[in-house]
């Protein structure tokens, strides 16, 4: 069983996403700290992308400040600072990015550098599952969950893609890109049950879950909540201030999914 999955023994999860390098990567060090500090169970980081489609314009904006910032992000630089990390934490760790920045840095250099830096998992939400074999088995050459996803439009398809999961599923509540909701109208948790009864595996709600009464309603229908974009937009209003406010937000939407 790997971390990822063992981390949803018993326990409701609470994931929060950032991206690497916004507003600067010892700033990115820190709130993985300090987020872990505050009970978070999984830690998404994203390696930045200078066209994350899958991304609203909050998180598309944390992308071109890490890109354009003061010692621009590398690929390189973001395992540097993993393998920081690991010396002071063995939380789950999981990169969020896309197809182009693991084929740019080679696809078995880069997930043979998530196995030696201590990374747990990759999503690239830009890959189909049919899609998939470009780095499924790679990732589980080198013993590393590839995050799968499905979506309400996945409808036919989610038996294929549940058969295949790793770590856990990630459902997608709402239709577009990644951003806060004023609601979220999907039945996630019908969603959730088609999956179970393909294959018992940890399903993890994300896009549009801001604050802790859709966090709680969330996690009530499924294993975790995923939070990305409430919590750049306070990165991006503190900047290297941003440290407790983020620890404070992680800490309260880790009380309402538990």
């Amino acid at each position: 069983m790997s971390r990822i999955t063992e981390t949803f023994k018993d326990k409701k999860a609470f994931i929060p996403f950032i991206t690497c390098g916004d507003p600067d990567l010892e700033t990115t060090e820190k709130l993985v700290y300090a987020m872990d500090r505050a009970r978070a169970d999984i830690i998404e980081l994203g390696i930045p992308f200078s066209d994350p489609m899958a991304e609203g314009p909050v998180i598309q904006a944390a992308n071109i400040r890490a890109l354009s910032g003061v010692g621009m992000v590398t690929t390189d630089k973001v395992f540097d600072m993993v393998r920081k990390i690991r010396k002071t934490t063995d939380i789950p760790l999981v990169f969020m990015t896309y197809a182009n920045v693991v084929f740019s840095y080679g696809s078995e250099r880069f997930i043979s550098a998530c196995r030696e830096s201590g990374m747990d998992g990759l999503i690239l939400p830009d890959i189909p599952y049919e899609e998939k074999d470009e780095f499924a088995p790679l990732c589980r050459r080198y013993g590393i969950d590839f995050i799968s996803l499905v979506a309400p439009t996945s409808e036919d398809r989610i038996e294929k893609i549940a058969n295949d999961a790793e770590g856990f599923m990630y459902c997608v509540s709402s239709l577009g890109v990644t951003g806060t909701r004023s609601g979220i109208t999907t039945d996630v948790g019908e969603m959730v049950k088609r999956v179970k009864k393909i294959k018992d595996i940890p399903c993890a709600v994300g896009f549009g879950i801001s604050d802790t009464v859709t966090a709680k309603d969330m996690a009530a229908c499924s294993d975790g909540v995923i939070v990305g974009s409430a919590i750049i937009k306070i990165i991006a209003e503190y900047k290297r201030d941003c440290i407790p406010y983020v620890e404070d937000y992680v800490r309260k939407m880790k009380e309402a999914v538990s």
